[in-house]
């Protein structure tokens, strides 16, 4: 298990691999399954991981973005997220990783206030995107700026 770097491996034509980190395995396959049904140009492989490092045994893609999900119902999926973002490479957060706060629709469940995310994106230079991804109607929505900022990101 080592640091996550953005030039580890060579790009890939026409494709591109978003890696999605969180705490909510299912959200998370329903949120990916909803960007893979986008129509796109170029070919997108999405990753799951519930946290990170990535084992190393692994043969995995080049990662051109890294999506930190972080449930504001849930202290655990912000520690596991802090916890995660040691094992990237400073060099990522040149446009490579944004972070998607879930949950903010019913904020009398927060457990997590909004400005603690916002200040995280801050402290990292990276986007902050906010999603229900409860909501099966609006889960289509936020893959759209995922595939935005993954079109942004340098090569």
């Amino acid at each position: 298990m080592s640091v996550l770097r953005p030039l580890d491996k060579l790009p890939s034509l026409n494709t591109a691999t978003i890696l999605l980190v969180g705490t909510e395995d299912a959200l998370l396959q329903q949120l990916a399954d909803s960007m893979l049904k986008e129509d796109c140009t170029s070919e997108l492989k999405v990753h799951l991981a519930k946290s990170l490092p990535l084992p190393s045994s692994v043969n995995r893609p080049r990662i051109d973005l890294i999506v930190f999900v972080v449930n504001l119902h849930s202290k655990y999926s912000l520690q596991n997220t802090e916890e995660s973002l040691r094992h990237v490479d400073a060099s990522f957060f040149l446009g490579k990783v944004c972070f998607l706060a879930t949950g903010a629709g019913r904020e009398s469940h927060c457990s997590i206030h909004r400005h603690t995310v916002v200040k995280l994106a801050h402290t990292y230079q990276s986007p902050l995107l906010y999603c229900d991804l409860e909501d099966g109607a609006s889960r289509p929505c936020c893959g759209q700026p995922m595939r935005h900022e993954r079109k942004k990101s340098p090569p």
